[in-house]
């Protein structure tokens, strides 16, 4: 009963976890980039305890419920709240990543008058 209420408030919490990492990435606005690599990564780090640890009550099966081979449950790398850390953390770096080229890049070339949309 009480493993039933706790895996959606920990997804919840899992969810909330992930939105400062977003915030610290992107939108600070008068920081270095490599402050914010920093500060978003420290961040990421706590997250991913959170959506581990909510992984965790996902993974452990329900009393009297059988799973197939050991009973075992599912594994803990294909629980939701791990899924939603990952994907989220990758799209997130691609995000950065792209952020950072264009800020490196293509921002230059703006502000020197060479490319005007």
């Amino acid at each position: 009963m009480l493993l039933e209420l706790l895996r959606p408030l920990s997804f919840f919490v899992s969810m909330l976890s992930l939105y400062p990492i977003m915030l610290k990435a992107f939108f600070v606005p008068g920081t270095r980039w490599e402050e914010r690599l920093v500060m978003a990564l420290l961040r990421m780090v706590f997250a991913a305890c959170i959506c581990f640890a909510s992984g965790i009550l996902y993974a452990r099966s329900a009393p009297g419920v059988s799973h197939g081979r050991s009973g075992s449950g599912e594994a803990l790398l294909s629980t939701l709240p791990v899924r939603l850390f990952l994907c989220a953390t990758g799209g997130m770096t691609l995000l950065f990543a792209l952020s950072w080229w264009l800020e490196a890049y293509y921002v230059p070339l703006l502000h020197q008058g060479y490319w005007r949309p």
